[in-house]
Parts: structure tokens; sequence; C-alpha cells
């Protein structure tokens, strides 16, 4: 979106600590800060600094910070090239001293929002954040949060912090809420092409917040309010959760009924309009899924209003590690094997296919359970090199011939792309696979049991 047409739209007046902002943030001059150097931030440091921009991540993680200005990269969707180059060239550099936000233009949040044990959302980051920003804030700075959270963190949570400094929004600072939509291992969207939805507090908020990330994203879209982009991420991921928990669900009742999910799905998504893919696993993982739809049925309470719908999801979502467990013992029970005295390897810990990040992945949940039942279990991750699950060190096994046949069970948890399947099959006693993997696999009905 052109921002001439994005201002015209917003209607906004004139206000000179407004407009110095937008002229730096127009001229590249505006000095950026990403708070957090996960999944989300780095990218977007990276984003910005190939734009022109002069960024600083600042991240408690001493090791993150040191690797950032060594221009050693830890993120799969980031070249390390380009982070060499760009730290080389200035344009990218870190720390862990807050104190260092009074100097810049533009403070982004990309901190942790995760539940706690109770599946309760824990905001500590974001409150801690804002809170070291509050003292260090000066007039003319936009503060952008991006980590997920319940609608209204925004305006609720964070601007009383700011504004106890004793500055105003709309008038000395500006406040927006523009939430991430990264997706670990796309090669097709990255941050610089994915719609880029932001909302201000007000309208100079909105005015800037819509200038600076245009500077660098392809497709900006500006709604009314912090809280509307606030609940328009929530709703993304939780329809994904609702439609995941719909395909899980019929996979339990297919099983049941003895009949393939897998053939089903193939034959309903011939239809040309009116359906939609998705596909049943072994649980829901990452940073959104698992998490998000929680956020919001949290603060639906707060208006008295139960979420029904959303808590079914989340409960059917799961329970598929203990269906996949139940799995397990059932064939290990058909083969005769003693659950310990069994011995199973297990195909990727990452959350998904072809990336490095195993937060809230099923595999893990799926692992533990069965090493509470006394399996014996290794795993095999080509990305992931050592886990701890159940307090235990795990490392990642050779994929090869002697430990395919050294185990009763082969468990497909995570289907990534570089694993020969033909070979998998044709090698193991055993397959179960969670993720429709050996699917172009020619007679896998011989060895391989789907979910």
């Amino acid at each position: 979106m052109k921002e001439g047409i994005t201002v015209a739209r917003l209607n906004v007046g004139i206000n000179p600590i407004k407009d110095k902002l937008k002229k730096k943030i127009m001229n590249r001059s505006a000095r950026i800060c990403v708070v957090g150097l996960g999944y989300v931030g780095l990218p977007f440091v990276v984003e910005k600094a190939k734009m022109g921009f002069s960024v600083t991540g600042v991240d408690q993680n001493k090791k993150r910070v040191h690797n950032v200005n060594c221009g050693e990269n830890y993120i799969s969707d980031i070249k390390d090239e380009e982070l060499k180059d760009l730290v080389k060239k200035g344009k990218i550099s870190a720390a862990n001293n807050f104190s260092l936000i009074k100097n810049m233009d533009i403070i982004v949040i990309c901190v942790p929002t995760p539940l706690t044990v109770n599946l309760v959302p824990d905001l500590q980051h974001v409150k801690s954040v804002t809170n070291k920003i509050a003292h260090n804030l000066r007039p003319g700075q936009l503060i952008s949060l991006e980590s997920t959270t319940y609608p209204g963190t925004t305006e609720e949570v964070m601007l009383p912090v700011l504004e106890s400094s004793g500055l105003n929004v709309e008038k000395d600072f500006y406040l927006c809420h523009s939430p991430e939509r990264v997706d670990p291992g796309d090669k097709r969207y990255t941050t610089k092409n994915i719609n880029k939805v932001v909302g201000g507090v007000g309208p100079d908020s909105l005015d800037v917040g819509v200038t600076f990330y245009s500077q660098t994203i392809e497709q900006i879209v500006p709604v009314s309010s912090a809280k509307v982009a606030e609940m328009a991420k929530v709703y993304e991921n939780t329809f994904r959760a609702v439609n995941i928990a719909l395909v899980n669900e019929m996979a339990l009742l297919c099983d049941k009924m003895g009949v393939s999910i897998w053939e089903i799905l193939d034959a309903a998504f011939t239809k040309p309009f009116g359906i939609m893919s998705f596909y049943p696993g072994p649980g829901t993982g990452g940073h959104c899924i698992p998490v998000d739809p929680y956020y919001l049925e949290w603060k639906a309470r707060e208006y008295n209003f139960s979420s029904r719908f959303i808590r079914i999801t989340e409960d059917i979502n799961r329970m598929m590690p203990e269906f996949v467990r139940e799995k397990v013992m059932r064939t290990l029970n058909e083969s005769e094997v003693v659950p310990s005295r069994s011995k199973i390897l297990i195909i990727g810990m990452a959350y998904k296919k072809d990336i490095d990040d195993y937060r809230e992945s099923p595999a893990i949940q799926i692992a533990e359970l069965l090493l509470k039942d006394g399996v014996n279990i290794a795993y095999y991750d080509p990305y992931i090199y050592k886990i701890e699950i159940n307090s235990r060190q795990f490392k990642s096994v050779s994929l090869n011939e002697q430990t395919v046949n050294s185990v009763d069970l082969v468990l497909i948890a995570t289907d990534h792309s570089c694993i020969d399947y033909h070979w998998l099959v044709e090698t193991a006693k055993k397959v179960i696979d969670t993720r429709n993997a050996t699917k172009a696999v020619p007679g896998r009905e011989r060895k391989v049991i789907l979910l």
C-alpha cells in the first residue's frame, strides 16, 4: 500500500513530533531497536537492515547477542551471508543493555508470550520490557508490539505503564500493535511479502506505524485499533486450530470404524469449492496454534462469555499425543513385544517438517509418554542435534540400516523432506506414520500403520 493513500485514508492532523519521526523513517535515518532476537525478531532485524535502516537487537540471552555481533546465524529462515554482511557494514548490532532504548526512534517488541502451567496467558516478558521502555521513554518514539497476545494487551497493559513516564500517547509518543505472521521454514512467504496488519491506539499512532512498516513490507493492512489487530491474529490461529481439531477428531473416529482418514481426505479435497485442506497429525506444536486459542478463551471470560468451541478444539488437539501412544502400545502388543523391553525410533522432534523449532512439539509429548511406559526410545532429527526429555538428555542417532534394524518400531512424528521413506519402510520391522509421509511408498500396507 502506498503511503500517500494510507495517510489520506487515516485523515490525521499536523503534529510536529510525529512529522519529524515520519521523515526520519522515510529517509532511513530512524534508529530501530528490536527487543527479542528469536524466530520473529532476528528475521525482522535483517529485513529492516537490508532496506538501509540501522538496527540494534536487544536480548537478555548473552549467547544470542554474541552470535549476532559476530555475524553468526542461528535462525534457519535467514541467509548466513546476509546477516554476516549486514553486521560487517554496521547495519546490525546487538546488546543486552536496555538503557540504549532512549537513543532509539522505533522500538519493536518480539518477546515470547507463552502459557503458564495452568494454561493462563503469561505476559511477564511483555510487562518487563514495557517497564524498561517506560524508564527510558522520550518524546518522538514509536513502540510496536508484535508478540501474539489477547485483545486489549496494548491499550490495557502496556499503555498505562508507558504513560506513567509522564509522557502522553498520541502527543509525545506512539503505540501500535502489528502481529507477527512468521511461518518458520516457509520459503514462499517471508517478512517482506506477508500482508502486515497494523492497529494503533489512536490515528497518529496508526499513521506512524503504517509509515514505518510500509518502508519494507509490500502490503500494509491498517485497522481501526490495536485491539482489532490483536484479535485478528488470535482468530487466524484459532481458525487453524479449530479445523485441525475437526480433522483430528475425524481421525479418531475413523480409527474406531476401521477406515482410512487419509483416503477420505483425498476424496473430499477433490471438491473444487466449499472445502479447505487440513490434515490430522500427532498433535499441534509451535508458538501459535497450541497457545493462541487459550489467550482468546481467557480474555472471553472477562466478558462472561464461554468460548465452548475453542475449549473443545484444544481438548481434541491435546488428546492426539495420547492417541499416538495408544497406537504404539497396540502395535507392540500385536507384535508380542513387551513395552519395557521394546525399543522405538522416533523420526523427527521438530513440531513441523524441515525446521529446527521444537517448541510445544507433539513429538516430545509422545516421547515423554512412552518413557513413562518404560519404552526405550531413540530419535533421529537432522535439524535437532540434542534435546532434553523428562530431564534426560538425548542426542539424534544416525539414520542407517543398523539403527533401524535394531528397533521394534519406527514412529514418524515429523515428516522431514530429506528422509528416504521408501528405504525406511523397506528396512524397518514396523512403521507408525502419523503424517502420511509414506504415501508414495508402494506396498506400504505390509508394514505401515497410519494415524
